[in-house]
């Protein structure tokens, strides 16, 4: 079943890649665009305004990083997912700042792509972005699973994503520790300890005094 009413833009250099890519999408797309560098992507995205960009760093002309920043000035809807054969703390630092939907390291697999893909079409249909701003200069990147505070890249392990996307969708309330319990923990139980380390660990990572305490009640973000 193909993504409906949903343009694409497929910018790559290097011939072969471009035509396999642009083959696979258009058994998803129905309106599937591609570029060869950098300077043809940002005409076409002018003139065609497509809902999702994906496009290589490493190109003539204008690279990937360059056609983003150009596109960001105006546009912060558009999800643009980067890719790169090379991973780099620089690179994982912009992607945040220029709100990508995701970072995929080459070589691609059909899995990486169909997941970053779909979570662009969802994003897309809800108007949302997967870049939360926490404030004091702190982003969580809800889909990727990150945190971005004082220029460092914090990787949230399971729990504390569950526990940060909670206190975020409650960001009037204090959330219990019976709704922490069942949402973070699920099917096992929380015991006192285990709360109190991914609480630190948690913090470890973000501004201080975001996380407040009611004791007897439960958590909230300060946001």
């Amino acid at each position: 079943m193909k993504y409906q009413n949903i343009k694409i833009l497929f910018v790559e250099d290097d011939e072969i890649a471009r035509e396999n890519a642009v083959e696979y999408l258009q058994e998803k797309f129905q309106e599937v665009i591609e570029a060869k560098d950098g300077l043809e992507a940002w005409q076409l995205y002018v003139q065609h305004q497509p809902q999702i960009i994906i496009t290589d760093i490493m190109m003539p002309k204008i690279n990937g990083l360059e056609l983003v920043e150009r596109i960001r000035k105006n546009d912060k809807k558009t999800h643009i997912i980067i890719t790169s054969a090379f991973s780099t703390k620089e690179y994982l630092l912009r992607a945040i700042e220029l709100q990508l939907v995701k970072f995929l390291i080459k070589p691609i697999t059909q899995e990486q792509l169909d997941e970053a893909l779909q979570m662009c079409c969802s994003l897309s249909r809800a108007s949302l972005c997967n870049i939360i701003d926490l404030g004091h200069e702190c982003y969580f990147d809800e889909y990727n699973k990150t945190i971005v505070y004082q220029k460092e890249v914090f990787q949230l392990r399971t729990k504390e994503s569950l526990l940060l996307e909670l206190l975020l969708k409650n960001t009037k309330r204090y959330v219990t520790y019976e709704e922490i319990e069942h949402v973070v923990w699920q099917n096992s139980s929380m015991s006192k300890d285990a709360l109190k380390t991914v609480i630190r660990d948690l913090k470890n990572k973000l501004p201080q005094g975001i996380l407040k305490n009611l004791s007897g009640t439960g958590y909230k973000i300060d946001v």
